[in-house]
């Protein structure tokens, strides 16, 4: 037996049959029989409910949980629960590279992307960071010659405009920390004209808006596929291959000198016209949705804003993994969360989780860590194919505030209890100057009035409005239903320093980890994703018969499918007709 399969037995892939577990669903009625607007006065139950995390470079986070609907009861009733289902051992095995992913035996181990050189991260004992490093290496060296314009197209002309092409995790982490950094002073500096867009959705509107405007001559395309064979980004590239062709059809060998990749496959690349050296690897225990750390998110990070930015985005995700890895489970900020997460849905019966970031610029995170959550605990049996008495995964969903208040919030105050998690920063990317252009003195500046609303929100879930709180305000008799606020909505506040480069690393690795400890304690596989291939296969077979559809003579066959699609079928192939 494997060490991996030797953990996973000896680590209880039953929790719900442990004395925790019950002791856990008992404690549930004590719990729901109290109201947060009451635990809230317990100055002592709030300071045991918060934690922070500080760094010599002021990039300090604090995470209030006293929101949460727990108690100390319920803390340390958790804390029993994971040291019972082996959590420490668990988090051991992740950092040694041990094959977690039991379904397709490979160790899941981004965390070495982000370390340090002179670090031991071993896959089959091999230290893999002598690999990790020589291929960020020439990461560095390639976005400098393009930046720098040693490296150019074609026509001899600058390559000032990059198009990255992937689907999934090649695309939504990437496009997130690209969003992130596009109105932080530093990187906004550092890529004054240039531009970098995403090319993600087969759909052709998406190919549009992804070339429209640009200039062949002086675009750079990145194709993002560990197999090269993934058939939307592989469209896609053969699309935008023509697009760069037929812009430049007097010169030979175009894609040589506007296509990079990054890939396993080096051989595919080359025969699409790839040069081999211009092929930036990665490694199957690099899962797609945890890929931006590597090169998938690296290199088109330093392409529009330099390797040092890259650098510092991983320093800070490097930050929290040895924080995850360290840290007792009291104070390990990835570790409570999960916690909170696992007692909020699977003991609560809260299904849904809403990420709230109080800052614009993190207006494609909630749709990254979708991907990181639901992918990664979407799964219905344990390590050993049991089938789990619950739903595992939570549904995650959310937008920027105060956007977000004016649109759904109405169903978080009065309608479902969903779980929200509150994400700001102290001081803002883009800070306005309080005097107004038409010369007089704002009281408070456009952050300040953003961050009232982070601080104000979580207080509104939580304590409510009570119908004697209308009748003491003179709120018409009639209207108190309508205007009643139950609250007792749980939520957490992660506050940082500042949202630059290096921080938002740190908040990538704390959902990352936070993930992994929700599978961890369900007993579940966080880290491989067949549900995501059945559609795959059966879109093959649509395709197929599309395919022979468009070769002339060539004909569907409806009874390969259910009435119903081929009914959809026939409407879409014969459109013209009707």
């Amino acid at each position: 037996m494997s060490e991996t399969n030797n953990l996973c037995t000896k680590s209880n892939h039953k929790p719900w049959e442990t004395s925790e577990w019950k002791k856990l669903i008992e404690h549930v009625k004590v719990v729901k029989g109290q109201h947060l607007r009451e635990l809230l006065r317990n100055e002592k139950r709030s300071d045991s409910l918060f934690v922070e995390v500080d760094n010599e470079l002021g990039n300090d986070i604090f995470l209030d949980y006293s929101r949460q609907l727990v108690t100390d009861k319920t803390m340390e009733l958790l804390f029993k629960l994971a040291n019972v289902c082996n959590l420490k051992d668990k988090i051991k095995a992740l950092a040694e590279g041990k094959k977690i992913n039991t379904t397709e035996n490979r160790a899941v181990l981004h965390m070495a992307l982000r370390a340090k050189k002179d670090s031991c991260f071993s896959v089959d004992g091999k230290n893999v960071m002598l690999d990790v490093h020589s291929v960020l290496d020439r990461i560095s060296r390639f976005a400098e010659s393009v930046r720098g314009g040693k490296w150019v197209g074609a026509t001899g002309k600058v390559l000032s405009n990059v198009v990255s092409i992937g689907i999934g995790g090649s695309y939504l982490g990437p496009e997130f920390l690209a969003e992130a950094l596009k109105t932080d002073k530093i990187a906004k500096a550092a890529a004054n004209g240039r531009t970098l867009r995403f090319l993600a959705n087969v759909d052709p509107v998406d190919v549009m808006r992804a070339l429209d405007g640009l200039d062949p001559e002086t675009t750079l395309v990145i194709v993002c596929s560990k197999t090269f064979t993934t058939a939307e980004t592989m469209l896609n590239a053969r699309t935008v291959r023509a697009w760069l062709e037929s812009g430049m059809k007097e010169y030979e060998n175009v894609a040589s000198k506007h296509i990079v990749a990054c890939s396993a496959n080096v051989s595919g690349a080359k025969a699409f016209g790839i040069l081999p050296e211009n092929v930036f690897g990665f490694w199957d225990w690099v899962g797609g949705r945890y890929s931006v750390s590597s090169a998938i998110g690296m290199l088109p990070i330093s392409l529009q804003y330099g390797y040092q930015i890259a650098r510092a985005f991983l320093d800070g995700a490097a930050e929290i993994d040895n924080h995850f890895i360290d840290a007792d489970l009291s104070s390990n900020l990835p570790v409570i969360m999960g916690l909170l997460s696992v007692w909020n849905s699977t003991f609560l019966g809260y299904p849904a989780r809403a990420l709230l970031p109080y800052s614009q610029a993190l207006l494609r995170f909630p749709a990254h860590i979708q991907q990181v959550d639901m992918e990664s605990n979407g799964k219905r049996v344990t390590l050993d194919g049991t089938v789990v008495p619950f739903d595992a995964g939570e549904i995650n969903f959310g937008e920027p505030g105060t956007n977000g208040q004016h649109s759904f919030y109405q169903l978080l105050h009065q309608g479902r209890i969903v779980p929200c998690d509150f994400i700001g920063s102290c001081i803002s990317q883009q800070p306005v100057d309080r005097t107004s252009k038409c010369g007089g003195v704002e009281l408070v500046t456009n952050h300040d009035e953003l961050m009232s609303n982070f601080f104000a929100q979580p207080d509104a879930l939580a304590i409510g409005k009570s119908k004697s709180d209308l009748k003491a305000e003179g709120v018409p008799e009639k209207l108190w239903s309508h205007k009643e606020f139950p609250g007792n909505r749980p939520s957490l506040s992660l506050l940082f320093s500042r949202m630059d480069a290096y921080s938002l690393g740190q908040l990538l690795s704390i959902y990352e980890h936070r993930t992994a400890v929700q599978g961890f304690i369900w007993g579940i596989n966080s880290f491989d994703q067949w549900g995501v291939e059945l559609g795959k296969v059966l879109a093959k077979r649509v395709r197929g018969e599309l395919a022979k559809n468009n070769i002339e003579g060539g004909s569907i066959s409806y009874e390969n499918f259910n009435s119903s699609t081929a009914r959809l079928l026939r409407r879409y192939v014969h459109i013209d007709n009707l």
